[in-house]
């Protein structure tokens, strides 16, 4: 265990910042999935309000360094190309 003032700090300080993360992270995961299964169940309207909660999510978490932009710009294409897909089916 440290035995510094300041690894004492850093020690409390990567605990906080690591339970931080993980909710964030957390989230992400919990949008994604549930934008992926409105897209399996082939509710279009649904599955569309959820892809605006999701993108915003995965625009939050890049903000907050969880998610690479790059990341973050395939999830939301690839997403988007399913959704589209699913509204060409329906029509």
């Amino acid at each position: 265990m440290a035995n510094h003032v300041s690894a004492l700090k850093r020690a409390r300080q990567t605990e906080t910042r690591t339970t931080v993360n993980r909710a964030n992270r957390s989230r992400v995961r919990t949008s994604l999935r549930a934008l992926r299964e409105a897209l399996t169940k082939g509710d279009g309207k649904a599955a569309q309000a959820q892809y605006r909660e999701t993108v915003s999510v995965l625009d939050k978490s890049v903000q907050k360094g969880i998610l690479h932009s790059n990341t973050a710009s395939r999830y939301k294409s690839r997403l988007n190309a399913r959704l589209k897909a699913l509204a060409a089916a329906k029509a």
